[in-house]
């Protein structure tokens, strides 16, 4: 009688008993539907506006902006810049998060706050700020301005606190006791970090990456000053749709906006199926 007890699931309806049907209350139902509309007033109607105006042309519209040599060196660029910078701020950021949480210093107070300049500061401030240094007349004695690397530089500025403030706090979470534990019988730092670590940072990493992402693919203020806007040559996609919609032609625009976010979507999944597997690993 008493196993029998024990072994009763007594979870509440709703949540996670297996089964089980969750049921709203009405007051939960009524918060719903207020996030739902909100949400599609933000969200949905607006992607859904630029899908239907992307498809005016047909097939035939996609195709056309596809093979367009300037939207396509864009695309190109803004991609392939995009992946690299955040690759880099997976590995950087993650390293600026384990010493903040990890590591006592003078000024870890002050770093802390300045990871949050890019998220407070102007696209187009920083975009100058970055001009400043290293632009023709940097202090620095380095001139980046209106070539490949300008765009690195600025999307690596916008986006590194992603990583860091999604990868922080699940950090400071982790017990520093099963990692001593697990030294003291013999475990490596590789070892230690492959099966206790990385499985609870993965997540993290991956939601950070995303944002990094898809913030880079769609950045613009910070790239105008510093990278030109020269086609073939530092022009992103955020340009490319500037200047379609100044030239009238508002399809080709809605075109490549959908195609963009398709690009997003794909590396959004790509990377939870990512986190998953190594999840499940761990």
């Amino acid at each position: 009688m008493t196993s029998a007890v024990l072994q009763q699931d007594t979870r509440p309806v709703g949540r996670g008993r297996p089964g089980a049907r969750s049921t709203l209350t009405p007051g939960s139902a009524l918060g719903l539907g207020v996030a739902m509309i909100w949400f599609s007033l933000l969200v949905l109607i607006p992607l859904a506006a630029i899908v239907v105006t992307a498809g005016k042309d047909g097939w035939q519209g996609y195709v056309d902006t596809l093979t367009n040599p300037q939207t396509w060196a864009a695309i190109k660029l803004t991609v392939g810049q995009s992946l690299f910078v955040t690759a880099v701020n997976v590995v950087m950021g993650t390293l600026i998060a384990w010493v903040l949480v990890r590591d006592r210093f003078w000024g870890c107070s002050v770093l802390d706050v300045l990871i949050d300049i890019p998220f407070a500061m102007p696209t187009i401030v920083a975009g100058l700020v970055l001009l400043g240094l290293y632009g023709p007349k940097g202090p620095l004695g380095i001139n980046i301005a209106n070539t490949p690397t300008s765009v690195t530089l600025a999307l690596a500025f916008v986006t590194l606190p992603f990583i860091v403030r999604t990868v922080q706090p699940v950090l400071a979470e982790l017990e520093a006791d099963v990692e001593e534990a697990a030294a003291s019988l013999g475990a490596r730092r590789m070892t230690i970090l492959r099966r206790l670590v990385l499985p609870s940072l993965v997540p993290a990493i991956a939601a950070g990456a995303a944002l990094s992402f898809a913030r880079a693919i769609s950045e613009y203020g910070s790239l105008v000053l510093l990278s030109g806007m020269l086609p073939y040559k530092t022009e992103v996609v955020s340009v490319r749709v500037l200047s379609f919609i100044e030239g009238g032609d508002q399809t080709s625009a809605a075109a490549l906006a959908t195609i963009m976010l398709f690009v997003a979507l794909f590396v959004i999944v790509v990377l939870d199926i990512i986190q998953r597997r190594v999840a499940r690993r761990g």
